[in-house]
């Protein structure tokens, strides 16, 4: 047998094996940074709201997207402002991730929340603490 050969032969398949490797490792630009918690995330929310008032009862309803449809949301109103005078309506949505195993596509959520109060009154949105931004239905 000839040595040269065999010595060409393991250089090639060295330089398969480091060549491959050196394309398979990932680079740092290629790597992608795992996302923070979704209420980092999601900056100021987007929330589809709707003002019903008959005979001095506003029924707020609407919709918000939320990660995945096992999460659930839950509604508060309550007037803003002093004893002496009414100021807004807020409007607290709570949002809040079930665990479990849930199919992460994002789902639009329904809301509602009663209050008795004026008619007129500007209305303010939070989610989770964030005053969100509306749309009105």
């Amino acid at each position: 047998m000839n040595h040269r050969r065999l010595w060409v032969a393991a250089t090639i398949i060295a330089l398969f094996i480091i060549f491959g490797f050196v394309l398979s490792v990932p680079r740092v630009r290629d790597v992608t940074e795992v996302s923070a918690p979704e209420a980092a995330t999601m900056g100021v929310p987007s929330v589809t709201l709707r003002d019903s008032f008959k005979k001095g009862t506003h029924t707020f309803t609407g919709s918000i997207e939320v990660s995945n449809a096992c999460a659930s949301v839950s509604a508060e109103a309550a007037l803003q402002g002093n004893a002496s005078t009414t100021e807004s309506i807020l409007v607290a949505l709570t949002v809040s991730n079930e665990e479990g195993i849930c199919l992460q596509v994002p789902t639009m959520a329904p809301f509602q929340a009663v209050l008795v109060a004026p008619a007129r009154l500007p209305v303010t949105v939070t989610v989770n603490g964030l005053v969100a931004t509306t749309s009105a239905l």
